[in-house]
């Protein structure tokens, strides 16, 4: 695996030893790389010192602030012959990267939207990948990933999403979401796979697995630096 140079203050830790998980009906796999950086001290004075705002999107419940664009080329450099191998991308398709920022989770359960209570997939695109890049020193929730239970569905393509929709609407329709944050598996969705927050441990999977935040109210709502459950979310396409 490559690295970046050593000057470099997001320097990937030299002694890499790049874990790969198979996860779900498909097998796909999941890359688990703990300790990434070298030093994480400068990533994380730069988020102390950035400007969060409210996110947009209806999806994420909490704040973003942009991420270095010097931190984001070098992880691109370092992961994307990577990615390439472990995902089996056709070579004509050049990577870029796509939305990346650092992100804090602020929105307390009994606000949240009806989608971010449940487990959620990025794109249907095979293409697109997230990288999830945990961050704060803290004890926080991890990452779970899920299955619809109804029609085994826990990975989203073109060809089943209105099969994943029809059957989420129903289950909606009969009986309601649960308020608050997924924590564990439910009636509708079972969590076959969850993976723990650790300082400084980078995932990186394809955005179309359903995958939720474990998120523990009691640790992790906070703007605060440190306190908050500081992430640095990247994606990354192959077009």
């Amino acid at each position: 695996m490559s690295s970046v140079a050593a000057a470099s203050p997001y320097a990937l830790n030299p002694q890499l030893q790049p874990q790969i998980l198979q996860l779900g009906a498909e097998q796909c796999p999941v890359l688990v790389l703990d300790q990434l950086l070298a030093d994480s001290s400068t990533l994380l004075q730069q988020a102390r010192q950035s400007q969060f705002s409210d996110v947009r999107s209806y999806l994420y419940p909490g704040v973003r602030a942009a991420l270095p664009k010097a931190y984001v080329l070098e992880l691109l450099q370092a992961l994307a012959p990577l990615v390439r191998q472990l995902y089996q991308i056709p070579p004509e398709l050049k990577v870029q990267a796509g939305d990346c920022s650092f992100s804090l989770i602020t929105k307390a359960p009994a606000g949240l939207k009806p989608m971010q209570r449940v487990p959620h997939f990025d794109t249907t695109d095979p293409y697109v990948f997230a990288l999830l890049h945990y961050l704060d020193a803290g004890e926080h929730g991890g990452t779970g990933f899920f299955r619809q239970r109804s029609t085994g569905i826990d990975r989203v393509s073109d060809a089943n999403k209105e099969l994943y929709f029809n059957s989420l609407q129903q289950f909606v329709d009969a009986k309601g979401l649960a308020d608050g944050y997924i924590q564990q598996g439910n009636e509708h969705f079972e969590l076959y796979q969850a993976l723990d927050y650790q300082p400084n441990r980078l995932l990186l999977y394809p955005g179309n697995l359903l995958h939720s935040g474990l998120v523990n109210p009691a640790t992790d709502i906070s703007a605060a630096i440190p306190g908050g459950r500081l992430t640095a979310n990247l994606f990354i396409r192959f077009s």
